[in-house]
């Protein structure tokens, strides 16, 4: 049921949805009654609220202004990302920030943490933001924020990745915490971020590469092509022989994401359900490979 949504452009815009609703209930729930900060924009919009409040005597009631913040500072991004990743990234990008956004400002922050626990609630939080987050990126959206900033750099040819990016951004930011706060809110707001990066690359199953190997004796090329057309991935295949049985068989190779690993799978066995498949995760893929986002 999940590989079918995931696979249905209204479906998976609406898990997109929920996981930023996740996210940010997250933050609101957890991190924010324990004055903590989460990284990049959001996490910079957060210190401007603090800020206001601090030394302007701003009062913003329950609710979290920086949710506001965070939406108005992406438009720029996402005039800039509209340019150089397209249209079609823009628009899911623009539906998730506006809903993060919308989410983050009106779910009220207890009075009271929740957790008093430091590093329970980072613990917590950390899952269940990676989780959002992992849902908004697997749907093949974004949140918008440093992400955006990052891929525009990279797919310009920039030093700058998208994980460089975000590190440098981070160590200021949290520079600024330190500077600003007691050390302790630096510290748990860098372990919270540790614990949502740690789940969400596990959840973000696009940046994962897996190898896998067909030994079919299915010999029109009807694998070969679904790889191609449908999954838009090379394949290099080359004839073979059964030792124990002595038959000639096919065997096809490619690289893929982890994430249409379950769509090919499913191919193989509609169109041979005798074929065999391995399949080898984690695997480094070098030259002309394509890194997807959608």
């Amino acid at each position: 049921m999940l590989y079918n949504s995931l696979h249905n452009r209204w479906l998976r815009l609406f898990a997109a949805l929920a996981g930023a609703f996740i996210s940010a209930s997250a933050l609101n729930l957890f991190i924010v009654p324990l004055e903590l900060y989460t990284g990049g924009l959001l996490g910079l919009c957060q210190l401007v609220r603090t800020l206001l409040q601090t030394y302007l005597g701003v009062n913003f009631g329950a609710y979290d202004i920086a949710g506001i913040f965070y939406f108005l500072l992406n438009i720029p991004i996402l005039l800039l990302a509209y340019k150089t990743l397209g249209r079609s990234l823009v628009v899911r990008t623009i539906i998730c920030t506006l809903a993060y956004s919308f989410f983050y400002s009106i779910i009220p922050i207890p009075k009271t943490p929740i957790v008093d626990d430091y590093l329970t609630a980072c613990l917590l939080a950390g899952i269940l933001a990676g989780v959002g987050s992992g849902i908004v990126l697997t749907c093949g959206c974004s949140s918008g924020g440093l992400d955006i900033v990052g891929l525009c750099l990279s797919k310009r040819g920039s030093s700058f990745t998208v994980g460089k990016f975000s590190i440098t951004f981070n160590a200021f930011l949290y520079a600024a915490c330190l500077f600003l706060f007691s050390p302790e809110v630096a510290i748990y707001s860098i372990i919270y971020n540790f614990f949502t990066s740690m789940v969400l690359d596990r959840m973000h199953q696009q940046n994962v590469n897996v190898q896998a190997l067909i030994f079919t004796k299915e010999g029109d090329g009807e694998l070969a092509q679904f790889v191609m057309k449908k999954l838009g991935r090379g394949v290099t295949y080359w004839d073979g022989i059964g030792a124990y049985t002595g038959a000639k068989l096919h065997v096809l190779a490619v690289s893929l994401s982890k994430y249409e690993i379950e769509e090919l799978l499913r191919a193989v066995h509609t169109i041979d359900e005798h074929a065999f498949i391995t399949v080898q995760e984690h695997v480094r893929v070098f030259g002309n490979f394509r890194k997807r986002i959608e």
